[in-house]
């Protein structure tokens, strides 16, 4: 691929789906591929350009979808291949690539490959998990992916006369990648699904594929091997396919990910998204700009996804416990908020009071930077959480349509549906749903929708030069872009209360500017005074991309 061209993802507008949450076709109360298509108009006039697939394989459901039974096998409670190809063609046809998660860190325990390794010591299945019949010990400090839920990291089967080794629930081994046969394995589920016509796969829990196992690494010499091999491979099947990473580490060995450009195409940005709840708890710009000179430069080609919230726990694992206990003490002040010690359990709206001005604050942040913007399911809408849900499952709740029965997600009987819908409070359906705000200019969708607009009409966030601003007031966040004398500036205001600021200019160069929602012109030459709103924002750009 020449690299004087951006590939896709760099400019996609990314929407993550729960499938079983996002609409029911066929009313048995859990959403399926059938009703996911059926809503493929909604995301096209919404402006998504990329449709994220949370699991939707072969599995006893025991983990949301991440313990797989069958990779190959499409759940039958969310439709058939015919339904998956048919939401494919009707996606492609308006314009929506698709990309779906690669889980093969671990299988589920009632997957086949690992029932044959524990009843045969001799098949070759064996060796595709980790056994040992004297665990090592386990090091200071090394806990599973889900404390407080899950103690050990080796668990004794009887049948195999051993233990397996798993980081996520024990009835999810983990894969031995430092066989080959595994390493084959998972090019082959990546050839079954490319040959439906996907665009990439988001590979969960990346540094877990290459780490330590319990017992050995991949490969201990290079360890970035692995993923170098799977990116290498993906590009010789599908070329311009992506590999989205999830990858939750320091900065400093995020970057390793990327390789040259030859390992994962994007990271998701979780830095980015504490030190954002961080600004907007202390009313703050300075996180925000602090997240900026943290991350390293993501290599040609490559980038970051910047989310606000994703449908796991937000993680402040890997950030200063100062700045953790601050977002927590504004957003999750109730343990029930909180889980496994390091995560938040909350909905973006929610943890904002419902207040369209800072959700739509925080929304133009990450529609303004530079790397694809990704956001999951409702949250267009400002749809809340159900705290009463166990674990994750509070920011699972069924997609809001209509202030109909079920909020529009399913033609049931209530004891049929996959999960209640919110039903009761301010965020009830009754209240916050897609049909209500569609038919009200100024509300929430229809201002997201407006900016994601602006994102795709202007190429100069992918392709100009990136410009930190200055401004003569701490709540005020401000940046821009630069290409071929052009230019874009957002400005954004984390306060309370109206603030008159004077940015400078001295980075760019520009005499107009006009705003892209209002239409005001603005005189601008070495500095911008301007005044912004309570949790306002403006995006300016020069007469030649405002036009």
């Amino acid at each position: 691929m020449p690299e004087s061209i951006v590939p896709w993802y760099i400019d996609a507008v990314i929407y993550g789906v729960d499938v079983e949450k996002f609409a029911d076709g066929n009313g048995d109360g859990i959403g399926d591929f059938v009703g996911l298509t059926e809503k493929l108009p909604y995301l096209n006039a919404l402006g998504i350009t990329c449709i994220w697939l949370l699991p939707f394989y072969g599995s006893p459901d025991r983990d949301n979808g991440y313990d797989v039974s069958d990779f190959y096998a499409i759940n039958p409670k969310v439709g058939t291949r015919r339904d998956f190809l048919k939401f494919l063609h009707r996606a492609g046809e308006q314009g929506m690539r698709v990309i779906i998660d690669l889980v093969v860190n671990h299988t589920s325990s009632e997957h086949p490959w690992f029932e044959a390794a524990r009843r045969d010591h001799q098949t070759r299945y064996r060796e595709y998990y980790v056994w040992s019949t004297d665990p090592p010990p386990i090091e200071v400090g090394a806990t599973s992916i889900f404390p407080g839920e899950e103690s050990k990291l080796w668990t004794y089967d009887e049948l195999a006369g051993a233990y397996y080794f798993h980081k996520f629930y024990h009835f999810q081994p983990e894969l031995n990648i430092a066989n080959p046969q595994v390493r084959e394995e998972i090019e082959r589920v990546v050839d079954y699904w490319l040959a439906f016509g996907i665009s990439g796969f988001r590979l969960d829990a990346a540094p877990l594929i290459i780490g330590d196992n319990g017992l050995e690494r991949a490969n201990p010499r290079d360890p970035h091997g692995v993923l170098r091999d799977l990116g290498g491979y993906l590009q010789k099947r599908r070329p311009g396919g992506v590999l989205l990473g999830e990858v939750n580490l320091d900065p400093t060995e995020m970057s390793l990910y990327f390789g040259e450009g030859d390992q994962l195409g994007l990271l998701f940005n979780f830095m980015l998204s504490c030190y954002i709840f961080a600004a907007m708890a202390k009313k703050e710009a300075a996180p925000i700009y602090e997240a900026l000179s943290l991350l390293p430069e993501p290599p040609v080609l490559c980038g970051w996804a910047n989310f606000l919230r994703n449908l796991d726990d937000l993680d402040f694992s890997r950030v200063p416990p100062e700045l953790k206990d601050v977002v927590f003490k504004t957003f999750a002040p109730d343990e029930n908020m909180q889980v496994f010690g390091r995560g938040i359990r909350r909905r973006l709206a929610p943890m904002l009071d419902g207040d369209q001005r800072r959700i739509e604050l925080a929304f133009s942040i990450i529609l303004s930077l530079r790397g694809p913007p990704l956001f999951v399911y409702g949250d267009e809408i400002g749809m809340g959480e159900d705290l009463s849900q166990e674990g994750r499952n509070a920011i699972r709740a069924p997609m809001q349509w209509s202030p109909e029965r079920n909020g529009g997600f399913a033609n049931a009987k209530a004891e049929t549906i996959c999960q209640p819908p919110i039903s009761q409070g301010p965020f009830s359906y009754k209240h916050v749903n897609v049909e209500s705000q569609q038919k009200d200019p100024n509300s929430l969708l229809s201002c997201i929708k407006r900016l994601i607009t602006y994102r795709r009409q202007n190429p100069i966030f992918s392709q100009g030069r990136f410009v930190r601003l200055t401004a003569d007031h701490p709540a005020i966040l401000a940046y821009g872009f630069e290409d071929a004398g052009s230019v874009l500036l957002v400005v954004h205001n984390l306060a309370e209360q109206s603030v008159a600021v004077e940015v400078s200019l001295d980075a760019v160069h520009c005499e107009r500017l006009q705003d892209m929602a209002s239409g005001d012109i603005h005189e601008a030459s070495t500095k911008l005074n301007i005044k912004i709103a309570p949790y306002g924002y403006r995006w300016l750009a020069s007469k030649k991309e405002a036009g």
